[in-house]
């Protein structure tokens, strides 16, 4: 799949103003549905995109968003929120403009899938929870909610139903399993519905079970039209 330019995010504050927004797979006008790939920290937008040529799914458009100096937040995760500031709340700001975009051009967040990976994940996830609505489907490869432990997630609203999908190692050395875990309790409670699987030793990456039922997702997303 070709990857394009599509746009630039200018409309928020913070050190990811400005930054490009790129497309692959179907044209947004004749698309049926959207998909939002967030890159992990030293990545690209680009890189994270070569995952579209590896699903059957047609119908649907791809989009990344590049992250300022490919990091959408300069700490661990579990770092205090602070001490992530003002990047953090930049990179959400970005990601709600871009479903926001999407929104416009005519398809609703229950019509467009999030994904990330690693620090993408994290950042997927933390804004869903904290924009709970009914989305066509969360996936967070290797992530977990933001923040240290013990911090209230006294998110506001429900996910209605949204399909999540939660794919980490059991010994993943950026990632801890308790985490993993964790996040899926407080989608669930969001009322999302959540598959949560943790694989035994596998490194920071991505398995072939995670991309099938990445696959499952989006088949069921355009199906569902």
């Amino acid at each position: 799949m070709m990857v394009r330019p599509y746009t630039e995010i200018r409309e928020i504050d913070g050190p990811h103003s400005g930054q490009p927004v790129y497309a692959t797979g179907e044209p947004l006008e004749s698309a049926r549905a959207a998909a939002i790939f967030v890159h992990g920290r030293g990545a690209s937008a680009p890189s994270i995109l070569t995952l579209a040529a590896e699903f059957d799914a047609p119908g649907i458009v791809y989009l990344a968003p590049q992250a300022a100096g490919s990091t959408w937040y300069p700490n661990s995760f579990l770092a205090p929120i602070e001490s992530n500031q003002p990047w953090l709340d930049s990179a959400l700001a970005l990601l709600g403009a871009l479903v926001e975009q999407v929104g416009r051009a005519g398809f609703p967040p229950e019509r467009v899938l999030l994904l990330g990976f690693s620090q993408g994940a994290c950042l997927a996830s933390e804004f869903v929870a904290r924009n709970a609505r009914r989305y066509g489907g969360l996936v967070a490869l290797s992530g977990g909610l933001i923040g240290p432990d013990g911090i209230p997630r006294d998110y506001a609203g429900s996910l209605a139903g949204t399909p999540v999908f939660l794919g980490c190692s059991d010994v993943d050395p950026h990632i801890p399993a308790e985490r993993v875990r964790h996040s899926a309790e407080v989608l669930a409670a969001l009322d999302a519905e959540v598959d949560m699987r943790l694989y035994p030793g596998m490194g920071h990456t991505v398995n072939p079970d995670e991309m099938n039922r990445v696959q499952v997702m989006l088949a069921a997303l355009v199906k569902a039209e």
